[in-house]
């Protein structure tokens, strides 16, 4: 979907991408060098920009050719602004912002935990017997998955399950290849890592804990964060008997981690993610994020310092460059349309940025037409917003007609109001949790038994001889993308050709793909009334939303429902 460009006009650096990315061994607070990524000015050469970055006192530790970025160690103080001066520089962001935490900052200090998480000690609900039972094609616990039979995947596997030809990317906190759900679908050779865990914050308080790896680079099936592995069984996991099944079982999963065990989501680990999922011939890439540490990246925003505002500028080039190459490339981009219950073509007051170091954000005004939620509200990016059960439009989700494409499954725990369902965990989304997430947040004992603690959040396990799967709930447009997501990928599975480029793989345009994705959905017209109150169900009077448009397309919905079985059926009628 193309948006406005707030920066200055963006051309291709290179044809191809060459991502040199070196092993950096974190920053600690006593030393006086900080990483950036320093973008290069479009039509540049990088000689001239590494130069540029010497002048200004910094090294190149890693380049990425197909958007023109470099990473660079320099002296913390006034790099940014010194090698911006240059002509043949764009821009420069730490890779890291810099700064203090406050004591007692932790790895749950990431804004989404609240909403995806509000099960926990909430003291829901007991649910009712449940509302379907598992038919021919589905795995032992899919009759919990009402988030399947939303979409008809349910009845579309009957024709169309997933080609493994087809690649899915899964840009997000890792994925646990070892799950059972997700092994038989897991592409370990083209999986790969772009973080380096820190363990520690500016002032020594727990960010993502202790390495568990050398260099503190996790292997490229490991996730310690839970949220990706969550997102990849939605998207694909296997119909294998066992478990749960995904929108698209039989496709291929890769693992392109951008995202800190803790959550964060910092520039340059997406943006080379982005570039490595094009170059290796991926068809479809989920991103269930937004870039951190700026909720909306504004190019001139008064309130924040020039530094500031040259990182955001940088953030909205280079995160433009990469969404843009990835598309040339052929690859399907769906993005979560966010938890903030606002509007996003009339943003309210930003009061989490920067989010990052913790408590450092302070209230930005937000002018819609030079800020931009990355990246999501990114070019070519397909926008899902998030429904509960009963297809309501979830109480936390974004919405608008400026950004929503499509809407999907995302789980809303108070769906429901004077039904047994209300505030049941089985009102959000469940799919696969990694085994370590689970021992660490204590929902599974050493012994492998769930805790009570996990009971109340719904965790379940699943055996088959000595082989056991944990799976959660949990609930926010991070979960209504990867349905999106799995019927793109069962559409390039019907329709895609042979790729040239990548023997062995399918392709088809992405622009074909949305087309199929639009023209199929399930339409919805909005509620009526179209102003929906959530102070029923206990939201203050901010989350109040009204909806803007027609069954056809309206702000709450997009083009409608995403439906499986419409695109493996009726798609073609569109390519």
């Amino acid at each position: 979907m193309s948006l406005r460009r707030l920066a200055r006009p963006v051309l291709a650096v290179a044809s191809a991408a060459v991502v040199l990315v070196a092993t950096v061994q974190p920053v600690s607070a006593q030393q006086q060098n900080a990483d950036y990524t320093v973008l290069v000015e479009a039509g540049a050469p990088l000689q001239a920009a590494r130069a540029a970055v010497r002048a200004a006192g910094g090294r190149v530790t890693a380049e990425n050719a197909a958007v023109g970025t470099l990473t660079v160690k320099a002296p913390a103080g006034g790099f940014v602004q010194r090698v911006t001066a240059a002509d043949a520089v764009f821009g420069a962001a730490p890779v890291r912002p810099i700064g203090q935490s406050p004591r007692g900052a932790n790895r749950q200090a990431r804004e989404w935990h609240e909403v995806e998480n509000e099960h926990i000690g909430a003291d829901a609900r007991p649910a009712p017997e449940a509302r379907s039972r598992a038919t021919a094609g589905l795995d032992p616990l899919d009759d919990a998955l009402w988030g399947l039979r939303m979409v008809r995947s349910d009845i579309a596997r009957a024709r169309q399950a997933g080609d493994r030809r087809v690649y899915v990317g899964v840009l997000d906190t890792g994925v646990d290849g070892t799950h059972p759900d997700i092994a038989p679908n897991f592409n370990r050779e083209l999986s790969r890592n772009f973080t380096v865990d820190i363990p520690n914050d500016s002032n020594g308080d727990e960010l993502d804990g202790p390495c568990e790896f050398r260099g503190c680079v996790d292997p490229a099936d490991r996730d310690d964060g839970g949220h990706g592995t969550h997102v990849a069984g939605t998207i694909g996991a296997a119909a294998n008997g066992f478990g749960v099944s995904g929108v698209a079982p039989n496709v291929s999963l890769v693992n392109i981690r951008g995202g800190q065990d803790s959550g964060y989501f910092f520039l340059q680990p997406v943006v080379d993610a982005l570039t490595y999922g094009a170059d290796v011939g991926l068809d479809v890439i989920n991103m269930s994020f937004f870039v951190d540490p700026w909720y909306m990246n504004c190019t001139a925003n008064p309130a924040d310092s020039p530094e500031a505002q040259i990182a955001q500028r940088t953030t909205i080039a280079a995160v433009q460059r990469a969404l843009d190459y990835a598309h040339r490339k052929g690859v399907t981009l769906i993005g979560a349309g966010g938890n903030n219950h606002e509007d996003q073509g009339n943003p309210r007051t930003d009061a989490a940025s920067p989010n990052y170091p913790p408590n450092a954000a302070y209230p930005r005004a937000i002018d819609n037409a030079t800020c931009l939620n990355l990246p999501t509200e990114g070019n070519h990016v397909i926008s899902v917003s998030a429904l509960g059960p009963t297809s309501a439009k979830a109480d936390y989700s974004n919405y608008g007609t400026e950004q929503t494409v499509l809407s999907a499954p995302g789980g809303y725990f108070r769906d429901g109001l004077g039904t047994d369902w209300y505030r049941t965990n089985e009102n959000m989304i469940r799919s696969a949790y990694p085994l370590n997430v689970a021992l660490a947040a204590g929902d599974v004992d050493a012994e492998g038994n769930i805790t009570q603690r996990g009971l109340d959040a719904g965790v379940a396990k699943y055996c088959d001889g000595a082989t056991c799967g944990f799976y959660r709930y949990t609930q926010g447009t991070s979960m209504a993308a990867p349905h999106a997501t799995g019927v793109a990928a069962l559409v390039v599975s019907q329709y895609g050709k042979k790729d040239r480029a990548h023997p062995g793989t399918l392709t088809l345009s992405p622009d074909k793909v949305q087309e199929v994705l639009v023209k199929t959905a399930i339409q919805r017209a909005c509620p009526e009334p179209r102003t929906v109150s959530y102070e029923d169900v206990g939201r203050p009077a901010e989350f109040t939303a009204t909806c803007v448009g027609d069954a056809r397309f309206n702000g709450f919905y997009g083009h409608g429902i995403v439906d499986a079985y419409g695109a493996v059926t009726r798609g073609g009628d569109f390519i």
